[in-house]
């Protein structure tokens, strides 16, 4: 990754090859931590207005369950449109001098009788990108959206629009309660998730749903430990606590999406779901405020 200076500003020149146009797209590209979390292979300008990109999806990919056969985890395509955005910015917006903008909102559509299902190493996957509603201040870009859709040998099978910006308060939550320590995790299973690892929410006494990650350094949600859970993370946890809820499965998920209001504490926000006509709403308070809202989809029974 390009090197970043203490004021947050990324000297050019300091990094290994891939911010330049043309360069090829590595994780250091992209700010990854490892190769294997590496999901875009390619983005190119389509047009005047439009992008197209590929993708490579592993069947071991670490959200996944381990099967022979896999239908890929939902946030594997989220987390491919966060990359997409950081190439873009890299590439497309000349902002290479700058740390990436961050998800503050995300917003999922599933096809799931679409989905492909992998055998082999990895999927290969279509995107058309395009970008819009861009904002700068002092002729630096600050805010944009960008929607992505999926598809695999020619079938559209979901897509994904992630509004991107500074976060208002990039700061670690002033006041973090931590969980109670008679907080119980459920199995992966009921929650969608495939291991253990992966179980995002827990249950505190009376029933409580909170928000307390079994692996707080999970290697895609929570890579770095950070002091604040990004949109990724939350949407999972919204996911996981309506599934826990409902009693569905993960294959009934149509859609899903999650607005940041506020930094979520890494542990100990509590996440209250409240059913609705075709899915359910979910809340997630911190220190006494809304600091995220979600809704998810589900297909009727």
């Amino acid at each position: 990754m390009c090197a970043l200076r203490p004021s947050g500003q990324l000297a050019r020149g300091d990094g290994p090859a891939g911010c330049e146009p043309g360069a090829p797209l590595t994780w250091r590209t992209l700010g990854l931590d490892t190769m294997a979390s590496l999901l875009v292979m390619s983005l190119s300008r389509l047009g005047s207005s439009g992008y197209r990109a590929r993708c490579q999806w592993p069947r071991l990919h670490p959200l996944n369950e381990r099967a022979i056969a896999v239908s890929h985890h939902p946030l594997i395509m989220a987390e491919s449109t966060r990359q997409l955005a950081i190439a873009w910015e890299r590439r497309h917006a000349s902002a290479d001098g700058v740390a990436p903008l961050e998800p503050v909102s995300v917003n999922l559509g599933l096809r799931p009788a679409a989905r492909p299902t992998e055998r082999g190493s990895f999927t290969d996957v279509a995107v058309r990108v395009s970008v819009s509603d861009h904002a700068t201040h002092a002729g630096r870009l600050v805010a944009y959206r960008i929607t992505a859709e999926y598809e695999h040998e020619g079938t559209p099978f979901g897509s994904c629009t992630m509004r991107c910006a500074r976060p208002a308060d990039s700061r670690a939550p002033s006041t973090v309660t931590p969980p109670p320590l008679a907080h119980i995790h459920p199995p992966a299973a009921a929650v969608g998730a495939g291991a253990d690892s992966d179980v995002m929410v827990a249950r505190a006494p009376q029933g409580r749903l909170i928000v307390v990650p079994r692996d707080p350094g999970h290697p895609v949600l929570l890579a770095g430990r950070p002091v604040r859970l990004p949109a990724l993370a939350v949407l999972e946890a919204a996911r996981q606590a309506v599934l826990l809820t409902s009693g569905m499965t993960a294959e009934a998920v149509a859609g899903l999406r999650v607005e940041l209001r506020a930094p979520v504490p890494p542990s100990g926000a509590s996440a209250e779901v409240t059913a609705e006509s075709g899915g359910a709403r979910v809340v997630v308070t911190a220190a006494g405020q809304v600091a995220a809202l979600g809704t998810v989809a589900l297909l009727a029974p």
